[in-house]
């Protein structure tokens, strides 16, 4: 793809400064472009180098994690947290706790936040952090040992004014609940400086739900732009974390078939649907047996398990009839092929309930065929937004009715959708979603930076 002599250029100086990290060079690069636009009119972005200051964290924060075993062997990990970006209010992100996990990975996830933050018309900055440490087969002894350990160091770094963290993979509700055990015990105060805490002790009502069932309004919304509706439609859902069960169950409420789902062994089509007896099997199978989705192969009739082939160029999931898709387990998992194979088998809507889960290849693919593409950084903003939610509620110690925050949530991906889809037409590119939300994020930051100061 060619670059224009200004995405070049910026391009160049990210690769240079920030070598060995392509998942924050791709963030960087999916938005270059829109950046470009807006500077086009703006000159006083240019002259400020808000770009330039944008994509250089206020502040990186790295640091080891040792911590003991069941068997008493010591243990060490790695801890990050990527303060990415405070123009509109804390810093405002998830903890991942993931083998993945690395500073590029981060600071990708920390860029893409700040313009998601930014959409959700709540005043939080942008930042993100976590872990190389992989939960998975631990005890709960061993996962409070190390989250203890892990919020020793990082305690000093955040706060309810300062940055809030939240969870994302790999982090659920026992180990928040751990964090911020560890947190009040150091710091001796109650404050919101998590969330995603239990209902009973600070936490909102709909916070698991909230990213998957935002992801299906943003489609929603999508839709009546075309005067469709979800209802009678059959979707494809990758994942099956709290983003993708939650989304199965919100497509459940609108009518529509949701046929597959997955986690990293392989992935499940059911053809005749997943329904909500079904949909309750996989929930207790994820989230109290922590099992492997074949399970649910086994429990279910005429469906199919198809275990994952590390040497295939592309992910069966995503090639099977249908009209809709909701990426919704991790970064990168829909590429150039798996896009072609989503179009040619019908696919018109793809709302991205994971952070950047398509590549630049995928991406393009989507854009030149004009389907309805809502790019994560807009489908996936209602998670941060129910966080944002919680810190409001935090703040005047008070807690709202599931109705009242789903008519908030609601609310707020309706302007999203509508942000998004104005300010493309504005810049000349109605209905591409991707440059919508790359430019209505990044003018309500850049302005804040530039009313603030060279700081």
């Amino acid at each position: 793809m060619s670059q224009s002599p200004f995405v070049a250029g910026l391009m160049a100086g990210v690769i240079a400064k920030n070598p060995a990290e392509p998942e924050f060079h791709q963030a960087v690069l999916e938005a270059a472009d829109s950046f470009e636009l807006v500077l086009a009119r703006h000159a006083q972005y240019r002259r400020a180098r808000i770009v330039d200051r944008l994509i250089e964290p206020e502040r990186v924060i790295m640091f080891r994690v040792p911590w003991q075993d069941d068997k008493g062997e010591y243990q060490v990990n790695r801890g990050f947290r990527i303060e990415m970006n405070s123009a509109i209010g804390p810093y405002k992100g998830g903890l991942r706790f993931h083998p993945s996990v690395n500073l590029g990975i981060l600071k990708f996830l920390a860029f893409e936040q700040v313009l998601k933050n930014s959409l959700t018309t709540l005043p939080m900055g942008g930042g993100k952090g976590g872990s190389d440490f992989d939960p998975k087969g631990k005890s709960d002894d061993e996962v409070m040992r190390f989250c203890q350990s892990f919020m020793t160091e990082l305690c000093r770094h955040i706060g309810p004014d300062t940055d809030v963290p939240a969870g994302d993979i790999g982090v659920g509700g026992r180990e928040i609940g751990f964090l911020f055990g560890q947190y009040k015990r150091i710091r001796n105060e109650f404050t919101g400086v998590l969330t995603g805490k239990g209902i009973n002790w600070g936490g909102s009502l709909m916070r698991p739900e909230a990213t998957g069932y935002g992801s299906v309004y943003f489609a929603a919304e999508m839709l009546k732009t075309r005067n469709q509706a979800l209802e009678g439609k059959t979707c494809l859902v990758s994942g099956s974390g709290n983003v993708a069960q939650y989304t199965i169950q919100k497509l459940l409420l609108f009518g529509a078939k949701p046929v597959t789902v997955s986690d990293s062994s392989g992935y499940i089509f059911d053809e005749s649907g997943i329904t909500t007896e079904k949909l309750a099997f996989l929930m207790d199978l994820k989230n109290a047996r922590r099992g492997r989705i074949k399970e649910y192969a086994d429990k279910f009739k005429g469906a199919v398990f198809t275990p994952i082939d590390p040497k295939a160029d592309h992910n069966p999931l995503w090639d099977h009839k249908a009209q809709c898709a909701f990426p919704s387990a991790t970064q990168n998992e829909i590429n150039g092929k798996d896009a072609a194979n989503l179009l040619r088998n019908g696919v018109f809507v793809v709302s991205e309930g994971a952070n950047m889960p398509t590549d630049l290849d995928g991406v393009q693919q989507f854009l030149q065929a004009g389907i309805l593409y809502g790019p994560g950084k807009a489908a996936n903003a209602g998670g941060v937004a129910t966080s944002g939610l919680e810190m409001s509620q935090n703040s005047v110690r008070i807690a709202w009715s599931w109705e009242e925050v789903d008519a908030r949530l609601h609310t707020i991906m309706r302007s999203i959708h509508r942000n998004c889809y104005e300010t493309a037409e504005a810049y000349g590119h109605k209905g591409n979603y991707v440059m919508g939300a790359n430019i209505a994020g990044f003018v309500k930051v850049a302005d804040a930076m530039l009313d603030q100061g060279l700081v």
